[in-house]
This record gives structure tokens, sequence and C-alpha cells, in this order.
């Protein structure tokens, strides 16, 4: 599958490396293509890199994995979205991390506004890079909770996530997206406030 990276920083990185070592085309999109992060991050697998657009235009899928703040721009920056498949890996924080109150859409809703025609897929945006690269616990996998609106893009996205030795949940709608931005930011209050560190994650149990 072709997958365009929108975002290099620890959790574009480590999905897209993740998924080039699994035999996916990968290419990384940046502003900046001379940046030291980026070149290190093609060292570690067979991924490409361009410029935003140029890759959100390679991807028959499209992650954002950049900050809330820079999220519009970022998708505007990719040009046409429409009848892509866009993963959504952002949450509507802006400190860290506390998800801002008050909106009147999930911040994953939000993304389908800006990205119009787009496919949007709220998923990784639960739980810590750390646990991307490695979402096995023992025996147990991390589970990865995805929301959306379209059959065939969840379908996608479910796959793309077990690629990654997930653990996939499908939570409903993409409205539903306000619970999985709640659940990122209960992480990240654990895992800094509370000083559990990054080594955590949330598995769904079933009976």
């Amino acid at each position: 599958m072709k997958i365009g990276i929108i975002g290099t920083g620890n959790v574009g990185g480590t999905l897209g490396t993740g998924w080039a070592r699994k035999g996916h085309e990968v290419m990384f999109g940046a502003r900046d293509l001379a940046d030291t992060k980026l070149q290190r991050l093609l060292t570690q697998s067979d991924a490409k890199m361009s410029t935003v657009q140029d890759a959100a235009a390679f991807g028959d899928v499209v992650v954002i994995a950049v900050p809330w703040p820079a999220t519009e721009e970022a998708i505007r920056n990719a040009g046409k979205l429409s009848g892509k498949i866009l993963l959504d890996c952002t949450n509507p924080i802006t400190t860290w991390p506390r998800i801002e109150t008050g909106n009147k859409i999930s911040g994953g809703e939000q993304v389908g506004q800006w990205a119009g025609g787009a496919a949007v897929v709220k998923i990784f945006n639960t739980t810590g890079y750390a646990n991307m690269a490695n979402p096995k616990y023992g025996s147990e996998l991390v589970t990865m909770f995805y929301a959306a609106d379209d059959p065939s893009a969840k379908v996608t996205a479910s796959q793309l996530a077990a690629d990654l030795g997930f653990d996939p949940v499908d939570a409903g709608p993409l409205a539903n997206s306000t619970f999985l931005e709640m659940i990122a930011s209960f992480w990240g209050v654990l895992a800094f406030e509370q000083k559990l560190g990054l080594e955590i994650a949330f598995r769904l149990l079933r009976r």
C-alpha cells in the first residue's frame, strides 16, 4: 500500500518506518528536506522523502501526524485530498496533556471539515510513540481504537494497525473521536503528570 506521512516527529516517524519495514511504500512529506531528523528516518527503512504535497499525492492513505496548532495548515499544504483515506493521529491539545475544552465538535470532525472529500479515520492518537514501535506487552497487544464514517476506510485503517502489531477496535463513527481524544489526554496525564512513563498502554478486555 502507498502511504504518505505528513509529520516526521515521533509519531509520524515511528508509524512510517514501521510500515516500510512491513513492505508498504512510504513517503515522508516535510517542509525542510534537509532536516537531520528526516534524514535519520530514511536510514531506518526504505521510505522516501519529498514535499508535503508530493507525499499526499503519492499515498492512497495519507497520515496527518503533526501538533494540533499546525494541523489546518498541514492539511492545506497537502493539496487535494478528495478520495484519499486520511488517518488523523492528532489531538486538539495545545498544552499537553490537557485536551481543549469547549469545542463544538471533535478534533477528528474538524479535520474532516478541513480535508473535505477525504475519508477521515481517527486512529493512532490514544497512545505514545513507544507503543507504536512495540505494541506488545508480554502476550497482550495494545488496543488501538479507531473511529470513522466510511466502512472501507475503517477496514484499511484496521489492517494498518494490525500490521504494526496492535489489536484494532472499531469505536464507531467519526463523531466518537471525542472519546478517543479524551483517552489520549488521560494517557498523557498518567504518563507525564502521574510519572508512570511512556511504557504504559490501554487494553480492552473481552470475556
